[in-house]
């Protein structure tokens, strides 16, 4: 069985899903116990709201700092420094609040995650890339969706453990889950892992990186693929609560939860039908219906239909990341970790990016969220045009 492992890319693939899930559960696992922190350590507003803005903040500067080193240290300690990160976030999110000042101790495990979150998302995506499948884009589609499921498997899980033993056993839990991790860190060390970039071909130099346009018209990709996604996910929720009358972990079930699950439906079904559906024409026909989706969202009317649009839109740009990440393979194949580095940060600018459009256009005008996603549907829209330039030009 070990041989077996260290022979097949097949074992590096799926590590690659746990990874995914990891990310999952590093991102959201905390949002869940914002009013837990509340209570339990008197935490205010501004807080608990930092936890969020800190973890994001440093996973960018884990993009940034890798750019130039991950190539140095390797592949493979690098994967494995990432998992073990994560799982000492997850056990120090339990432990070290009651060892130090509670809201220290809380900041250091989310840093700590953050650290691991970071790396994984410059990693993982390359080490498929760069393994012999031969449905690049599927294998990458189905790869992203991981992320989508671990989402899924996190919230149901946790809401089903809270109801069991109480949301007071947060902290067991934060354990159970550290395991994940733990796992693959075991999984790392021992599955193959190939060369980012094949053969004799030489990496480019962040210098020649930056002077091919077709860079720059990925990135600016990537920063609509995160704008598009958040824009809408983060306020699926209160679409929920205020459409459908519901608890707030019910709204987070109607809304983000199936978001998610539509999104991760999305990814699978590319991976599954990739033959038969060209990427760039998919992204576009995506596109598309994400527009459509923000204009049912925004001017429907309705909250109910409001709040299907944001499920719907959860399926349209299921593509948007992965199928960026398998153009920039496939248009600058000599871009390596410094690519993927840069992709990956341009796309977390989106995610930051998009909600707080939305935010502000809505405080603007008296608090109205359509106005704030009337505006964001401008990311898709680039979308649109961003691949359209890419089909015409061949990219």
């Amino acid at each position: 069985m070990l041989a077996r492992i260290r022979q097949s890319y097949e074992h590096t693939i799926y590590a690659s899903y746990l990874g995914y899930i990891t990310q999952a559960i590093i991102n959201n696992f905390a949002p869940l116990l914002f009013l837990t922190f509340a209570s339990d350590f008197t935490l205010t507003l501004d807080q608990i709201t930092l936890i969020t803005t800190v973890n994001f903040l440093v996973q960018l500067a884990v993009d940034l700092v890798s750019v130039k080193v991950v190539d140095r240290i390797g592949y493979r300690p690098c994967i494995v420094a990432a998992h073990v990160a994560c799982a000492g976030g997850l056990i120090g999110l339990a432990v070290l609040p009651y060892v130090m000042d509670a809201y220290a101790g809380i900041m250091t495990a989310v840093v700590l995650y953050a650290i691991g979150g970071g790396l994984l998302e410059v990693l993982v995506s390359p080490i498929v890339e760069a393994c012999p499948t031969k449905k690049k884009e599927a294998a990458m589609s189905l790869l992203h969706s991981f992320y989508c499921w671990g989402h899924v498997f996190l919230v149901m899980v946790s809401t089903a453990f809270f109801a069991a033993f109480g949301v007071s056993s947060w902290r067991v839990l934060a354990c159970l889950w550290a395991l994940v991790p733990i796992i693959n860190i075991a999984y790392f060390s021992l599955v193959p892992i190939y060369p980012i970039v094949a053969g004799e071909e030489k990496q480019l130099s962040l210098t020649g990186l930056f002077k091919q346009k077709v860079f720059w018209l990925l990135m600016v990709l990537m920063v609509c693929a995160g704008a598009s996604e958040q824009a809408m996910s983060q306020w699926a929720s209160a679409f929920a609560e205020s459409g459908l009358k519901v608890s707030k972990t019910m709204g987070d079930l109607a809304g983000p939860c199936a978001f998610a699950i539509l999104m991760g439906t999305a990814r699978a079904l590319y991976g599954k039908f990739s033959e038969k559906m060209p990427l760039k024409k998919f992204m576009m026909a995506s596109a598309a219906l994400c527009i459509v989706c923000y204009l049912i969202a925004a001017f429907s009317g309705s909250p109910l239909f409001a709040l299907l649009g944001c499920a719907l839109c959860g399926f349209s740009v299921g593509i948007f990341w992965p199928g960026t990440f398998s153009m920039g393979a496939l248009a600058l194949p000599t871009g390596g970790t410094a690519m993927y580095a840069l992709m990956a940060l341009a796309g977390d600018l989106g995610c930051s990016s998009g909600p707080t459009v939305v935010g502000m256009v809505a405080n603007a005008t008296g608090g109205s969220l359509q106005n704030g996603l009337m505006v964001a549907m401008l990311f898709p829209v680039l979308i649109l045009i961003g691949i359209a330039v890419m089909k015409q030009k061949k990219a």
